[in-house]
């Protein structure tokens, strides 16, 4: 996938100009923080299972090695292939070779944000195999080719005109005066074409929201159904996954579960939870002959032992975006790349260079409130502070922020300069206001007041205040 995170600023001005975005997030901007709300306040241990959770994976990723190899033993042991790869460039490669000595010349998909990262649909177009999506929000952004703009609701940012409009365009073989009532409407068609997908297609690509080492078991949740059609009709089982994945027991997979759908979608589970372990067995009535996993490191475990570790431990439940206000105003195309939104703006530097998306950790108000409701407690803010340093040390951003900065540490490390600046400059500008008490343009701040106004300072410094305080009480 092409990244656009250099060009943050102009995508961002673009998405707030969009009316049909903005209508979008208006429409789901109140929903998911408040079913995240009502399923917390139904489970009163939750900040508890918060704490098991974040130390499941602190212990997971202290020790991530073992687990990787206790993981791959039982995968073998149960039938199944192990694929590793180093790089994205690894992963396509392995996972055209299976899909070429299987014969496949369609590929059934469920929705993986790793497929989107590693550009799998565009590797296997190139080499003459379709690849479908299953997940419907995926599939109407297949039909028109657009990138998953959430990692939950990849088509967070349609309305119902645009997937009425695109299935008439698309679907030209079903009568033009077809009646959409609602939604269950496009459910339908949707279903009734891609059911020949699911049993034509020779191999079936999924990712995994969990890889369990105890059992050698890949895990999916899905709301619609479509992971295990395709995970269990076609002859040949594919998951993709990222090393992080991997939990030790069955019962750390389970307790991270109760975490990832009240997070995500405020349900206590989702519809489907599927554990796959190996391909069909003699005396099963279904599933796949072969059974791979392709699993991708491709700079992550560049990531352990460093300050970024914390990253890792996400569970993709997307409740950072979903009460972030950065990403509701702009949506997450203008983040530029895979992954949007706060943990994006951690992971997507750590993954394509800070050099590439620097800009996406500035994209932040710092309220906190994606690490207030992280169900594994990522300190996303402080993450995001990280990456501002790193941009600061390697002379990426703008020279005129440097300079600035470099001018108020200067002061700064001047007390008594320091109140001296601040006083006057507060006096000054509480003069220069007057009785508005705003400013509606002010040099040096014209991205603040180009769309709101100022205020103006009023009364002391918090300095002069805080000692006058004391002398009161004294």
């Amino acid at each position: 996938m092409l990244a656009t995170s250099p060009a943050f600023k102009a995508n961002a001005i673009d998405a707030m100009a969009d009316p049909g975005l903005q209508k979008a997030l208006a429409r789901t901007r109140p929903q998911n923080p408040a079913k995240r709300a009502a399923a917390v306040a139904a489970l009163p241990e939750f900040e508890q299972l918060r704490d098991i959770g974040r130390d499941i994976k602190n212990h997971t990723l202290a020790h991530l090695d073992f687990y990787l190899e206790a993981w791959e033993a039982k995968v073998v042991e149960s039938g199944g292939h192990v694929h590793w790869a180093s790089s994205a460039d690894d992963a396509r490669d392995a996972v055209l070779k299976i899909c070429q000595k299987a014969g496949a010349r369609t590929v059934t998909k469920g929705k993986s944000m790793v497929s989107e990262e590693l550009a799998i649909n565009d590797h296997l177009e190139k080499h003459g195999i379709v690849p479908i999506e299953t997940d419907l929000g995926e599939y109407i952004l297949q039909i028109r080719n657009e990138a998953p703009s959430h990692i939950i609701g990849p088509a967070f940012h349609l309305n119902r005109e645009d997937w009425e409009d695109t299935f008439r365009k698309v679907h030209t073989h079903l009568p033009a005066d077809r009646v959409f009532a609602e939604r269950a409407d496009i459910q339908n068609e949707a279903r009734v074409l891609l059911r020949d997908k699911f049993l034509a297609a020779d191999v079936g690509i999924t990712g995994a929201n969990f890889l369990i080492a105890e059992t050698g078991s890949s895990v999916i949740v899905t709301n619609e159904g479509n992971g295990d059609l395709t995970q269990t009709l076609p002859r040949v089982h594919i998951v993709l996954a990222t090393i992080e994945k991997v939990v030790p027991t069955l019962e750390d997979a389970t307790s991270l579960l109760r975490l990832l759908a009240r997070s995500a979608t405020g349900q206590d589970f989702s519809v489907y939870t599927t554990f796959s372990t190996g391909g069909r067995r003699a005396g099963d009535l279904d599933g796949p002959e072969e059974y791979h996993v392709v699993i991708v490191d491709n700079g992550r475990s560049a990531m352990i032992g460093t300050e970024f570790q914390d990253m890792l431990r996400c569970i993709r439940c997307a409740a950072c975006m979903n009460h972030c206000p950065v990403y509701q105003t702009v949506g997450g195309h203008a983040y530029g790349w895979v992954y949007p939104g706060p943990m994006g703006s951690v992971l997507t530097p750590g993954l394509i260079g800070v050099d590439k998306a620097g800009n996406l950790p500035n994209a932040s108000t710092f309220c906190g409130k994606c690490e207030s409701v992280c169900p594994v407690k990522i300190p996303l803010p402080s993450l995001m502070r990280h990456w501002r340093e790193r941009e600061f040390e390697r002379h990426l951003s703008p020279a005129s922020t440097r300079t600035n900065l470099a001018l108020w540490a200067w002061v700064a490390r001047r007390p008594g300069l320091y109140r001296l600046a601040t006083r006057v400059a507060a006096k000054g500008l509480a003069l220069m206001a007057g009785k508005k008490n705003r400013f509606s343009s002010l040099p040096f701040a014209g991205g603040w007041t180009a769309g709101r106004d100022l205020p103006a300072p009023e009364g002391d410094t918090f300095f002069a205040r805080y000692a006058a305080q004391q002398r009161d009480a004294a």
